[in-house]
């Protein structure tokens, strides 16, 4: 008897647990413009380098060795490594295309980087999805829709 009121009483305590609500505060659950401004926020909030990009499975990290990206609240993007600047645009937009619809983002919202020279930036131009973002992190992914070929893309702040 003893038994099956303990086991009763951790059952009830597991269902009311799993039941409660909670103050959830991952914008990702809310309004997708909150995090489209929260990732705005964070990409200006400083200057960032690549500290990874996976091209096709073919490590490309090295083309951007020295540069610092600075995302400016105006859409200009800038790469600077002391002796060469490079001069893009971003922009953080709601994901409402389906060309990348083969990843399970958190987040329904792009990562977009356009640089139309040289043509090693020019390979950072995409659509990027969210994968994880923190206070110094951000991990972008892209999956193609031609050839189903991933790329991946990390910016930390430098």
């Amino acid at each position: 008897m003893k038994n099956t009121i303990v086991t009763l009483t951790l059952l009830l305590v597991g269902l009311v647990a799993t039941s409660c609500s909670s103050d959830n505060n991952d914008d990702t659950m809310q309004d997708p413009s909150v995090s489209i401004q929260v990732v705005t926020d964070l990409a200006v909030s400083g200057s960032w380098i690549i500290t990874s990009f996976i091209d096709s499975g073919t490590d490309e990290t090295n083309d951007f060795t020295g540069y610092t990206f600075t995302f400016n609240a105006d859409g200009s993007l800038v790469a600077d490594n002391g002796s060469t600047t490079v001069t893009g645009n971003w922009s953080v937009t709601s994901d409402d295309s389906s060309d990348d619809d083969d990843y399970n983002s958190n987040d329904d919202i792009d990562f977009n980087i356009f640089f139309s020279a040289p043509p090693n930036f020019e390979e950072l131009s995409d659509d990027w999805d969210i994968v994880s973002r923190s206070s110094t992190r951000i991990e972008l992914i892209d999956i193609s829709g031609g050839d189903g070929s991933t790329d991946t893309l990390t910016f930390e702040k430098s």
